[in-house]
């Protein structure tokens, strides 16, 4: 499985009874966040998408209040591939809704017709800094955890990925950042390297859809490039939601060049 997760840039798990003890204790915690006023700003595209970053109140075991610690295959199997021990995050909880993705207050034309056509799709940790956006290296996370709360459903705004984008991040960031050390990273304009690296990835790689329901778990590659897609009318659910946990190394050097 190692092999072909890092050849792909991704694997799924099948529903396992850990998961679904975890869900069972956290989903209520999750839907909390939603309705928090501490969470406002994290309504976007016109209240189609609650995109809430570390919203979840979990410890570094991944575990809610009263609830189990964040475990079975999936978990087991990520914290090999991460290469050392760590501490969870607390985790996103992503949440879509019929419409979006709709144009979202200072949404930018180009940036709207992106995240229509192109699903949004970004590389995690490469940040779009100041009034002219310009992409910086500040977050260094493991890897992309996904756990869905619901039915699996491929028309209510998925998780896309494309396959193998992994690699050819890894190959063009590290000519772009060269020999310098990796503390100076996060300094070091990649705009232009980063948008021209995304065409290359539109034009070579496959563009996959990950169906998952409850219970199932997605774990992607931190340097892949993924995104949402938009809710299609033929979806069967009235909303999406996914918690994703995205523990940090904290190491630049890291981030780009272990497995």
């Amino acid at each position: 499985m190692a092999d072909d997760f890092f050849e792909r840039g991704w694997t799924t798990f099948g529903a396992d009874p850990q998961v679904l003890d975890w869900l069972d204790a956290s989903e209520a915690a999750a839907r909390s966040a939603i309705n928090d006023p501490a969470y406002r700003q994290w309504h976007r595209c016109g209240g189609t998408w609650f995109a809430g970053v570390n919203a979840l109140a979990n410890d570094e075991t991944g575990a809610v209040a009263g609830g189990p610690p964040l475990g079975g295959a999936a978990v087991r199997f990520a914290r090999e591939m991460a290469g050392g021990p760590f501490d969870w995050d607390r985790a996103q909880v992503s949440v879509c809704w019929p419409g979006y993705p709709k144009q979202g207050e200072g949404e930018s034309d180009s940036a709207f017709a992106y995240r229509r056509k192109r699903d949004a799709a970004h590389v995690d940790g490469l940040l779009p800094v100041g009034p002219e956006r310009r992409r910086f290296l500040r977050e260094h996370h493991r890897f992309i955890l996904g756990l869905p709360v619901g039915p699996a459903d491929a028309a209510a705004s998925p998780f896309v990925l494309w396959e193998g984008s992994h690699r050819m991040v890894r190959e063009t960031l590290a000519a772009a950042f060269g020999d310098r050390p990796p503390a100076s990273w996060r300094d070091i304009d990649v705009t232009g390297v980063y948008h021209a690296l995304r065409r290359r990835i539109f034009s070579e790689c496959r563009r996959v859809v990950v169906t998952a329901g409850r219970g199932e778990v997605f774990l992607v590659h931190r340097l892949a490039l993924h995104g949402i897609a938009p809710w299609r009318a033929e979806a069967a659910v009235s909303e999406r939601m996914i918690v994703y946990f995205r523990p940090e190394s904290g190491d630049p050097a890291a981030w780009l060049r272990v497995p």
